[in-house]
């Protein structure tokens, strides 16, 4: 799903119904939440890891001059906040795909320079 969004340009509607407002609920919830907070932040963390991989693909194992990921030691914690932060920061957007929403916010938090 994440090549398809990554590749061309798409509908909203093709990348599915899993919006930033899931994605950061489920992040937020990881935080927060005692009882769950390792399956959690594990689905949050594994979600983002997807579209990492799919991302590093689709930009010759992430040799993009714009980007410059975190380091893979810590990248899935690193890129969880920055989407949290991104995700308040537009919260106006929550409804748009997570996958969009990753992207914007990988664009927006990680430029190279």
């Amino acid at each position: 799903m994440f090549i398809v969004a990554l590749a061309s340009p798409v509908q909203s509607a093709e990348l599915g119904k899993y919006s930033v407002a899931n994605l950061m609920q489920t992040c937020e919830e990881g935080d927060n939440d005692a009882r769950w907070s390792s399956e959690l932040e594990a689905t949050c963390e594994q979600f983002i890891d997807g579209f990492t991989g799919a991302y590093l693909l689709l930009t010759n194992k992430g040799k993009s001059q714009s980007v410059c990921l975190p380091a893979p030691g810590n990248r899935s914690d690193e890129m969880r906040w920055a989407f949290v932060k991104w995700a308040y920061d537009n919260f106006d957007r929550r409804h748009m795909p997570a996958a969009e929403g990753l992207l914007e916010m990988v664009k927006s938090k990680f430029p190279c320079g």
